[in-house]
């Protein structure tokens, strides 16, 4: 017969008092997309998730669990982003000259 554990009330962490700065940080459309409809599901603020997930990224943990990956999975159908990390160094915005050429 299995015993059960006595639940130890959880102790909240220290709040740790920082400086933030507002930026012009400027994103791949679908991504930024995604990005927030992430953060909506998690109900937190854009800058508080990309904030989590470079933390965890610079000690090269992954910031996301299971059910987030399956989540993420599904808003990138969502928002027909079918960009994957390899492309991260290849990204190129698109200017007038670049679309003057297409015509």
């Amino acid at each position: 017969m299995k015993r059960s554990k006595a639940k130890v009330p959880a102790v909240a962490p220290e709040p740790i008092l920082i400086e933030r700065l507002q930026t012009g940080v400027r994103l791949e459309k679908r991504l930024l997309k995604v990005l927030k409809a992430l953060a909506e599901y998690h109900d937190l603020t854009l800058g508080d998730l990309l904030e989590g997930i470079v933390l965890h990224a610079f000690e090269g943990k992954s910031p996301f669990g299971e059910e987030s990956l399956r989540r993420i999975a599904d808003l990138k159908r969502i928002y027909n982003l079918n960009l994957e990390a390899t492309a991260s160094h290849r990204l190129t915005e698109k200017n007038d000259k670049q679309i003057k050429r297409k015509k």
